[in-house]
């Protein structure tokens, strides 16, 4: 029974630990790293499996240290946001001790696995660590701290191709670029829940700073920037087959779904009730979406 109760604490611990950086959204960014990764590599040829395992590796790393960090630099206002106040460590499930434990390993883990990729990934990884630490801290002083998250995970995209070439080109800066403005939309979409309280916690945001129907603008001229990105980016990339063609199209119905998914009614420019849905489960789709197409055009085209 000791070794049982163990075990079910160790399980319950990294429970905890994934739950606190919300490990189930890495659905978010990995797919469209190992997008930029398919889509870098010469025709005719893979990635090796080692460069997959490491960019998965600086991924995992990456997000989350800055999910970590940002939970723990957060906890005093997520204890107070009722929304937000049974998260791991304004609950007391996760001390402040164990939250730093993880940060620290999952930034030796970045630092550890950028070391075995291409020498312009080491040398792009103090400005990684520069936009994943930033983030936490922009709410406090500038409501762009949505493009903020954007350019981390954007970065991330970059990050897939240049771990496969080793060069940095317009084409992963148009691609990344693309997934800046996707997240930063969605992101917008997501504060729209927090909007009463931030205001009266003096926290900074697009729709504290614009108003939700303005705020709802906004992210919809960023979705319309990142189908515009994805079609310049097709355009332009040498191996363009029908597969991405139906991504771009994919990524943009299901943008147009999310919008009316939240609509209001009237009375209220967004339904909150639908917020959660269009946040995961459809971006969730458009990410994974696009990575099965482009390992479609992989396989059966490049």
């Amino acid at each position: 029974m000791t070794g049982e109760s163990t075990k079910a604490g160790w399980l319950n611990r990294v429970s905890e630990y994934a739950d606190l950086v919300k490990f189930e959204h890495t659905i978010f960014a990995l797919p469209f790293a190992l997008s930029a990764m398919l889509l870098a590599s010469p025709p005719h040829q893979w990635p090796s499996l080692v460069t997959l395992l490491w960019i998965v590796l600086a991924m995992v790393g990456g997000r989350t240290y800055a999910m970590g960090l940002n939970r723990l630099i957060d906890a005093q206002i997520d204890g107070q946001n009722p929304r937000t106040q049974m998260r791991s460590i304004p609950a007391g499930r996760v001390s402040h001790r164990e939250a730093w434990m993880l940060i620290l390993l999952s930034a030796g883990l970045l630092i550890v696995a950028t070391c075995q990729l291409p020498l312009i990934c080491i040398q792009l990884l103090p400005v990684a660590f520069l936009v994943l630490t930033i983030y936490s801290y922009m709410k406090l002083f500038s409501p762009l701290a949505h493009l903020v998250l954007g350019v981390a995970l954007g970065s991330s995209a970059v990050g897939g191709w240049l771990a496969v070439t080793g060069e940095l080109s317009w084409l992963p800066v148009i691609f990344g670029w693309a997934v800046v403005f996707w997240v930063a939309g969605f992101d917008i979409i997501y504060a729209c829940q927090d909007y009463g309280f931030d205001r009266s916690a003096g926290l900074k945001s697009i729709p504290v700073a614009l108003g939700l129907p303005q705020a709802l603008m906004v992210s919809r001229v960023f979705h319309g920037l990142t189908i515009g990105l994805l079609v310049l980016f097709a355009l332009l990339y040498p191996s363009t087959s029908i597969f991405f063609w139906v991504a771009v199209g994919l990524t943009g119905g299901m943008l147009v779904y999310e919008h009316w998914l939240i609509r209001g009614d009237g009375r209220e420019p967004i339904c909150l009730e639908k917020v959660n849905e269009a946040f995961f489960n459809i971006n969730g789709k458009i990410s994974l979406g696009v990575f099965l197409l482009v390992l479609l055009q992989k396989v059966l085209v490049a």
